[in-house]
């Protein structure tokens, strides 16, 4: 059921290392154009130049493909329909021309073609009005139930990430700070919460993974940090999440509608901010988890 391009179906019988990533971040439901092609480029390249192969993953007329084709390529960073792990098999079965997926499908892609190591940008999580909407991301269960490595720089913003974290350890996922001793909160350095282990190297995280999963464990998350000369102040990013919550809130808009609106109009309150963050913790994630899974592919 799933179409590997014929770089990662040779990377993955050769036991190559192998990095998946996801589309909606890539997709108009993600950075806005120009930028999401300069994320797509740079997230490639970043992975490639750690010797290793780059699996965007994505539904393309119909088929659940990991490792689009450069020809495809534009048509990735296009118009899109969200597709989350529930969805794939509707994508799929209705034949969807094209649907960016999101972590949730890309874990679930991955662990299915036998990928180790997945890179994005933030996860979605336990939202702050969840007592209410009981709007949990699908994220979190694909993430603590798949044995992957995520790469990502803490969760969305403007979720209760306090929440978040209590629902990783709940299902028992390792929760890894890289060369941090706090969990980043997507565009700032630091959500003020601390992570519950530290790691400074690719390749501690190599051996944390092996011994996870031969123990019987699923994912293991690996928050790296928006790089220094990219993050936002996290007194500015609070003031600009809760008055994006509030346009929300006015517009009546709930669960996956959510995401794109509230980070764009971060990124208006921002004066752009936002997206150049987005963009060097994109890259840095795709840069580390290269890092990891040469690591994991070393031994």
């Amino acid at each position: 059921m799933i179409a590997l391009s014929a770089e990662v179906a040779d990377a993955i019988d050769r036991g190559r290392p192998v990095v998946a990533l996801e589309s909606t971040i890539f997709s108009h439901l993600g950075l806005p154009s120009p930028a999401n092609r300069e994320a797509l480029t740079d997230c490639l390249a970043a992975i490639r130049a750690a010797g290793v192969v780059p699996a965007l993953t994505a539904i393309i007329d119909g088929a659940a493909v990991v490792g689009v084709e450069p020809d495809r390529f534009e048509r990735v960073c296009g118009p899109a329909r969200k597709v989350a792990e529930r969805d794939l098999a509707v994508a799929v079965g209705q034949g969807w021309g094209y649907g960016a997926t999101t972590v949730s499908a890309s874990i679930s892609l991955a662990a299915t073609a036998g990928i180790q190591v997945f890179a994005t940008g933030g996860l979605g999580g336990v939202h702050r009005d969840v007592d209410r909407t009981m709007d949990v991301s699908a994220d979190l269960r694909a993430l603590a139930v798949r044995p992957v490595v995520t790469v990502a720089s803490g969760a969305k913003v403007f979720l209760d990430l306090a929440r978040t974290l209590e629902y990783l350890e709940t299902w028992s996922v390792p929760v890894l700070g890289y060369q941090c001793d706090v969990f980043p909160a997507f565009y700032a350095r630091s959500s003020g919460l601390p992570v519950p282990h530290r790691v400074d190297t690719a390749a501690e995280v190599a051996a944390i993974a092996r011994a996870h999963w031969g123990l019987g464990g699923g994912g293991v998350l690996v928050a790296n940090p928006v790089p220094v000369d990219a993050a936002i102040d996290a007194a500015v990013l609070d003031e600009a999440v809760l008055s994006a919550l509030t346009v929300a809130a006015e517009r009546d808009v709930v669960g996956a509608a959510i995401t794109p609106l509230v980070l764009a109009e971060i990124a208006r309150l921002t004066e752009g901010r936002s997206i150049g963050a987005n963009l060097a913790l994109a890259g840095s994630n795709a840069r580390l988890a290269g890092e990891i899974a040469a690591a994991l592919a070393g031994g």
